[in-house]
């Protein structure tokens, strides 16, 4: 099969205390931290494509746009949904949705690029071994911290 939109991805997770917004550090709430429902978001689209995915292939997040509705407490289930919507290759765009036991807690809008693994792989590796490119690019490295 490949990849058309319409194509569907579900998962079930059940929270607990590692997935809180206080473990996270996000929050004080003993609930579904945000960052974590992003990655169950996340997962659940990289789940439904990768079985139709040629030999080599991968897909890596590049945007996300998230709702958080709802708190979700530990210990109850949440049910995660994405639809594949667009596919304009290499760029495959999702609409997920997320639930708890009583209510929408999460939906979001998210872009995923199908890569090739082995190109990736090398890309990653000249980043961490080239001499000269760790050194941080960034305007703020060179600013005074506020205060």
């Amino acid at each position: 099969m490949t990849l058309k939109p319409g194509l569907v991805g579900e998962s079930t997770h059940i929270v607990v205390e590692e997935d809180s917004a206080v473990t996270y550090g996000s929050g004080l709430a003993p609930v579904l931290s945000t960052p974590h429902l992003v990655a169950l978001m996340e997962n659940t689209a990289y789940e439904a494509v990768n079985p139709y995915l040629e030999a080599g292939q991968s897909t890596v997040g590049v945007h996300i746009d998230v709702q958080h509705l709802a708190p979700t407490p530990i210990g109850m289930e949440v049910c995660v949904r994405a639809e594949l919507v667009e596919v304009d290759m290499p760029r495959l765009r999702f609409r997920v949705e997320a639930w708890d036991e009583v209510e929408k807690i999460g939906e979001c809008e998210h872009e995923r690029f199908v890569i090739d693994w082995e190109r990736f792989l090398r890309r990653v590796e000249r980043k961490q071994n080239e001499p000269g490119l760790r050194e941080c690019k960034h305007p703020c490295k060179d600013q005074a911290p506020p205060g």
